[in-house]
């Protein structure tokens, strides 16, 4: 595997985040599979040197080493030029939205790079729970700069394509920002997303946008709010995805389940069940969707049964799905949980 394709690796980007070189070394080595003496033949810094880095003998402070250790690595360029910090403000700069609207612009430009950060991106979603979103946060905004600098310079198709990308980076920023009880700047982000879609025309990115935004109040404790939310995603002009549809009517059926609207609720999730089911395929499901398998939508009507208070059912249901999770125990603990509340219920 090549240097650069290398850094679609988490936890070597997490550890790039820190600046801690030693960390970079042992995860770039990990990542690669290869010994000191294979790195000193990359970066020409000799063994003794890099043993004395992993081990902390040894610091990291001149910026020619810096540069020589960061290009025998092939750091990739949207990595190169971020700053290695905390936030210092959770909210979308302004420079992003004045980039974008200055979009489908005459010109050409190289997809490469986006699609190259729209794989990495990927990986983020999935390691997630993992690695943590706060230590990614730096690396997503860096990723998100080098796309938006690309669209003043693009044009049609590609400038939509790049849209759906940033609108993908402004969604997982806002999700993190919400975990850190960031509340204002993830309403924000999951906004900018919002417009960002519209402008490139991604109906499914627009209706989970809005499915989102649902889920925010729901769980600020507005049924109300959360469920017209939810309606709207659903209504969008132009054809939804029908995964897309499932995620945003699986999220009317809660919000009308916590409105004690269960007649409607339990019809809901029946047709976001069915829905979700005809998207099996992977490839079928847009990226930020990549988890709503028939299993997760399975246990979706299962707890769209216990909001109803259905607890015979959603008991059945979670047992017969739990066995479907012993790959990820961090997920079946939490069903496990699920399941005995609605054994104690019935």
């Amino acid at each position: 595997m090549s240097g650069r394709a290398l850094w679609t690796d988490v936890r070597l980007r997490a550890a790039w985040v820190r600046g801690d070189w030693g960390e970079i070394l042992r995860e770039y080595r990990r990542a690669a599979g290869i010994s000191q003496r294979h790195l000193q033949i990359l970066t020409g810094v000799a063994q003794p040197h890099i043993s004395a880095i992993e081990s902390g003998r040894r610091r990291v402070t001149s910026a020619d080493l810096m540069a020589r250790l960061a290009k025998g690595l092939q750091v990739p360029s949207e990595l190169t030029g971020m700053t290695q910090d905390q936030p210092s403000t959770w909210d979308p700069p302004a420079a992003l939205r004045e980039r974008i609207a200055h979009g489908h612009a005459t010109g050409r430009t190289d997809l490469r790079t986006a699609e190259w950060i729209g794989d990495v991106l990927a990986q983020h979603r999935r390691a997630e729970d993992e690695v943590g979103g706060r230590a990614l946060w730096p690396v997503v905004r860096a990723q998100l700069d080098a796309v938006t600098a690309l669209i003043p310079s693009t044009s049609g198709a590609a400038a939509d394509r790049l849209m759906l990308l940033a609108a993908e980076h402004a969604h997982w920023l806002s999700w993190v920002a919400w975990q850190e009880q960031r509340t204002g700047p993830a309403l924000a982000w999951i906004d900018t997303a919002h417009g960002w879609a519209v402008d490139g025309g991604h109906v499914d990115m627009s209706s989970w946008a809005y499915r989102v935004r649902s889920w925010y109040s729901l769980r600020a404790g507005d049924p109300i709010r959360a469920l017209r939310t939810a309606e709207a995603a659903r209504a969008l002009p132009g054809p939804l995805s029908s995964v897309a549809e499932s995620a945003a009517t699986h999220q009317a059926c809660m919000a009308a389940a916590a409105l004690g609207e269960r007649d409607r609720a339990r019809r809901l999730s029946d047709r976001a069940l069915a829905l979700a089911l005809a998207s099996e395929d992977e490839a079928d499901r847009p990226g930020w969707l990549y988890w709503l398998t028939p299993t997760r939508a399975r246990l979706q009507a299962a707890d769209a049964a216990a909001a109803c208070h259905r607890w015979d059912e959603a008991a059945a249901m979670f047992r017969e799905v739990l066995p479907e999770l012993d790959g990820y125990p961090r997920d079946r603990a939490h069903y496990e949980q699920r399941l005995a509340e609605a054994e104690r219920r019935s």
